[in-house]
């Protein structure tokens, strides 16, 4: 039998029969082919068709991508600077020795178990983080002001606040630096804000434009949402000293801006926790509100586990229950709840004192690694006497430099040197080593005296 042919048969179910009758009702009159079309799965897409034929093949992501290119390129020579994420002097992943040992005390505890965690996450592992980023003797917390969800890594968080603000806050514009994380503008249009940019890099000086950041700001619509990278700017690795940080933050208290800090690098800036805290610091310290998005994947190396957390500080407690509670209805519909492993493991190590040490010790000599390897660089290229100034490259801070390499240049490099950025002249320090310098100063000055 023809699979639309749906005559009586003794082999047929009731319901198949009185289908078939309904279809012979229906179709009175019409060919068999017309008969089939009745029939054809709604997802078949014709004649053995894809309904998702239309389809374009999307770009990679400008910074995955790099990765991926890497991964084809079969030459032995071949370094990749744009993946965000450390590596050791031979070049390796690191898993740190605090983290190792957070997780065999997690295997040894047969008490463990793997039941759902709540919408927000781990409640020792939200108190501990609010207290990494605002500081346990902070006046929000001690005032039960502040309420702490855990999310996925930073995206997560960034993501969760996003739409919080864009569903309960009176304001549905919000400001990020130009340039910054390419991710950012993606993450805050899906979450249902307008993105609009203030300036904050200068590219004739490699470093801040603290004067456009200012009337930008200044120029913002009252109560605007303000993005702001806590410390080590991705992607330029150019901060606002403590001096312009307060004349931000008086600027937009004048006018009611909300600040919304992007904590990605906490500790792996400086070396020090306390220090690359201190932007948000001072801005709780005014009583006034603002969020906080905090990932571990950077100073605890947990890239996998997406580990983060939001904080939002409130002017009361009571405000900060009614935000706790409809943060939950945000979380729910979008990942129900967060995974448990990483969490557990940060609070591991947050909780313990020795564990705690031991974590500033590896962070502050993951920094300083990539504090060395800026300052190799920048000799490399005065021993070449390679043309321009690249001072920017010692003054920058943080795991990225913003070379000032336009594409063209770095297509090049990509092309006769087989290394790999994004292109926008943006290079990860932590993808070098002691052996990898003398071959990106030869490429970066044979480019730059081509002129291209």
């Amino acid at each position: 039998m023809k699979t639309n042919d749906f005559s009586s048969s003794s082999s047929s179910s009731p319901s198949d029969r009185r289908i078939g009758a309904l279809l012979r009702h229906l179709t009175a009159g019409t060919d068999a082919d017309r008969v089939s079309s009745v029939f054809a799965s709604p997802t078949s897409g014709g004649a053995g068709g894809s309904v998702f034929a239309h389809l374009v093949q999307a770009p990679e992501d400008a910074i995955l991508g790099v990765t991926i290119a890497y991964n084809k390129d079969p030459s032995p020579i071949k370094l990749n600077l744009g993946v965000g994420a450390y590596r050791t002097e031979e070049g390796k992943p690191l898993v740190l020795n605090v983290v190792r040992k957070a997780e065999q005390q997690l295997i040894n505890d047969r008490s463990r178990i793997k039941e759902y965690l709540p919408i927000v996450g781990l409640v020792e592992f939200n108190k501990l983080s609010a207290k990494l980023i605002l500081g346990a003797d902070s006046p929000a917390i001690r005032e039960n002001r502040v309420t702490t969800v855990e999310c996925l890594s930073g995206t997560g968080s960034l993501r969760v606040g996003g739409e919080f603000l864009a569903r309960h806050y009176h304001q549905k514009t919000i400001y990020i630096p130009q340039p910054t994380w390419g991710n950012h503008p993606k993450i805050f249009t899906l979450a249902g804000l307008s993105v609009k940019t203030y300036r904050y890099y200068d590219p004739s000086t490699r470093g801040l434009n603290f004067q456009g950041l200012l009337e930008d700001l200044g120029a913002a619509p009252q109560g605007s949402i303000v993005l702001l990278h806590a410390c080590a700017h991705n992607p330029t690795g150019v901060d606002p000293t403590l001096e312009q940080w307060e004349q931000i933050r008086k600027l937009m208290r004048s006018k009611g801006l909300m600040p919304f800090f992007d904590s990605a690098y906490q500790g792996f800036a400086s070396g020090s926790l306390d220090t690359d805290a201190k932007p948000i610091r001072m801005f709780v310290a005014d009583g006034g509100e603002l969020l906080v998005a905090q990932s571990y994947a950077k100073n605890m190396g947990l890239y996998g586990e997406r580990v983060g957390a939001l904080s939002i500080v409130c002017k009361a407690a009571d405000v900060a229950g009614r935000v706790e509670s409809q943060l939950k209805l945000v979380i729910r519909p979008m990942y129900s709840n967060p995974p448990i492993h990483g969490a557990s493991i940060v609070a591991v190590i947050l909780r313990d004192k020795n564990l705690f040490n031991e974590w500033t010790l590896e962070l502050k000599a993951m920094a300083d690694r990539i504090i060395s390897m800026r300052k190799q660089l920048f000799e490399a290229l005065r021993a070449r006497g390679t043309p321009g100034d690249w001072t920017h490259i010692i003054k920058q801070i943080g795991m990225f430099t913003f070379t000032g390499l336009n594409p063209a240049q770095v297509s090049y490099m990509t092309k006769e040197y087989h290394i790999y950025m994004t292109s926008d002249g943006r290079i990860s320090m932590a993808g070098l080593s002691s052996k990898t310098v003398p071959h990106l100063a030869d490429a970066i000055h044979a480019v730059v005296t081509k002129a291209l």
